[in-house]
């Protein structure tokens, strides 16, 4: 049986697989047990490399369709999204052979299906050295963080660059698991756990399903690492610049693998082990990680399933949806954690004070644990969206992510609600690949439109809901337009000559009563422009109606509204 071991498992435990070794070993074991683990290639990465999936059935069905139709449990471990956070790559691997090979752990399954993405960044994958990761203890070669195109995957779930987030968009939905483990390794502060924990943000998760997040699942996962010899807490994020002041829960958007799955209504896990400890230990409590949150998942599959159901139901007629989430820090509950003592002397390379940790003086005590999250922007569900065809970029997506959305069949003219921008505050520097928009301030308007056949409809009456919503509501955490999908509409398109506009910018106040009141307020508020020509004649132009452009500045998704609710 040495030929079923793993690359970890005939090494020094300081050592991790590589891509072809992975891939090989999988392939080899699908073919010595094919009743067992279906295993094949799902789709090919930026720099064309293979990215395969496997399944795990105990009764040998694998084919996608019946067991979704037999409303069978799916549990999705999702690795190697970091490279450089190998573990879970390598405890993945023995897992699956040892359903292989140990029928009572097979059996164990049940009718749960055990769906895994073996090396989701395989372009990182083959980026092999030493040196990518400043502050880990081991192993001796791995992958790194970024693509062949320099981006993070685990940033890219929604905005979807990389034809790695797209085959895992399309991969996720057509499963639709019921839990995910996306598996990672931490750095930040020193403390005696191995094993940290991100959790689906519950208040964002929302509803009956956030709830039993928080109240029965989290707790006896806590409760059996424990017993399984892997002490687990939640995610240390020092709200200052240590655990002892409090840590917040991280607050996971849709831009990362836990955060996407919310949108689907998936309970999502990002395992966090220390990148201090050895690897052998941030192995084996991956693994054991993987193996609580799924034997869960296997005892409690029908509550689980119960619930989205519930919550994909309640989306078809919420009458609003929240949007985007804040920490309320005037709510912290507490966390009992071991901690080690903070220390602070002076630096050697400069003039300041430096954090270290002295592992000689342990200590533990209940600290403040932010993990309240209140909704704090909440809009009104329209009856649909509707997305003229020109905005393919989000179309796609959209369809990628199983919305279902019908087309105009003629030309039409039609009342709908809509946004205009009112400003935009975007990030001085690129933000993987793109410049974010923080701040977002909008007003929301009424009028018709004219409408082409081949237009989209959006109605929120579906399964995919939320999706729906907290992508095309402008002010939803990682919304499409915050990844600048429509920056274009910003942008003014025409333009004048000063000298010419100047003796028509009269004529302009003359004709048009609002706009001289406009431009009489505007004088008043803003007395230093008064002088800078320039300015005075971009205001008359962007503000006549003369020369009023609809479409800048309009948000191009638009609303149909209930009339009557």
């Amino acid at each position: 049986m040495n030929e079923l071991l793993t690359p970890y498992e005939q090494g020094n435990k300081n050592q991790t697989t590589t891509w072809a070794e992975c891939v090989a070993w999988y392939e080899m074991l699908a073919q010595r047990f094919p009743a067992v683990l279906s295993f094949g290639q799902v789709g090919t990465s930026d720099a064309g490399v293979p990215i395969h999936a496997g399944v795990v059935s105990a009764d040998g069905v694998f084919d996608r369709a019946r067991i979704k139709s037999e409303g069978r449990p799916v549990f999705f471990n999702n690795n190697g999204i970091h490279p450089g956070e190998p573990e879970g790559v390598d405890a993945c691997m023995a897992l699956v052979r040892d359903f292989c090979v140990e029928p009572a752990r097979l059996a164990a399954l049940g009718e749960t299906v055990f769906l895994f993405v073996p090396m989701y960044n395989v372009d990182g994958s083959l980026n092999r050295a030493d040196t990518s990761r400043v502050n880990q203890d081991g192993p001796e070669q791995f992958g790194f963080r970024g693509n062949s195109r320099h981006l993070d995957l685990n940033r890219d779930f929604v905005k979807c660059d990389t034809l790695a987030a797209r085959v895992f968009n399309q991969l996720f939905t057509a499963w639709d698991p019921d839990v995910m483990v996306d598996t990672h390794t931490s750095n930040g502060a020193d403390y005696p756990y191995t094993m940290t924990l991100i959790h689906t943000q519950a208040d964002k998760l929302g509803g009956a399903l956030g709830a039993f997040l928080t109240d029965t699942m989290l707790p006896a996962m806590f409760a059996d690492m424990a017993r399984r010899g892997w002490p687990t807490c939640p995610y240390v994020n020092p709200v200052k610049d240590s655990p002892d002041h409090g840590i917040a829960e991280f607050l996971e958007t849709p831009r990362f693998s836990t955060g996407y799955a919310a949108l689907h209504h998936t309970i999502g896990f990002m395992p966090e082990t220390h990148m201090l400890k050895p690897f052998a230990d941030r192995y084996d409590s991956m693994r054991a990680l993987v193996e609580s949150a799924l034997a869960f998942t296997v005892e409690h599959a029908v509550q689980i399933e119960e619930l989205r159901r519930a919550a994909k139901d309640e989306g078809k007629t919420r009458p609003e949806w929240p949007v985007h989430w804040s920490m309320d820090e005037s709510k912290p509950s507490s966390f009992r954690f071991k901690g080690y003592a903070a220390k602070y002397s002076p630096s050697l390379l400069g003039d300041y004070t430096r954090l270290s940790y002295d592992r000689s003086e342990a200590w533990e005590r209940d600290i403040a644990y932010f993990n309240s999250f209140p909704a704090d922007v909440t809009v009104k569900a329209p009856r649909a969206y509707v997305i003229p065809q020109a905005w393919r970029e989000a179309i796609e997506r959209l369809e990628w992510n199983g919305v279902q959305m019908t087309r105009l069949a003629a030309d039409t003219a039609m009342d709908v609600d809509y946004y205009q921008v009112k400003s935009v505050v975007s990030r001085a520097n690129a933000y993987e690949g793109h410049m974010f928009h923080d701040d977002v301030v909008l007003e929301k308007r009424s009028g018709r439109v004219n409408l082409r056949a081949g237009d989209y409809v959006v109605a929120l009456d579906q399964d995919q809901a939320r999706y729906a919503v907290e992508m095309l509501e402008p002010q939803g955490h990682d919304s499409f337009f915050r990844w600048g999908f429509f920056n274009s509409v910003l942008e003014k398109k025409e333009a004048y000559s000063d000298y010419v506009f100047e003796d028509h910018a009269l004529d302009l106040l003359r004709d048009e009563p609002e706009l001289k009141a406009k431009f009489e307020a505007w004088k008043g508020a803003n007395a230093a422009l008064v002088s800078d020509q320039g300015a005075v004649l971009d205001f008359i132009f962007a503000n006549c109606q003369r020369y009023r452009e609809p479409e800048w500045s309009r948000y191009p998704v638009f609303m149909l509204a209930w009339r009557q609710r």
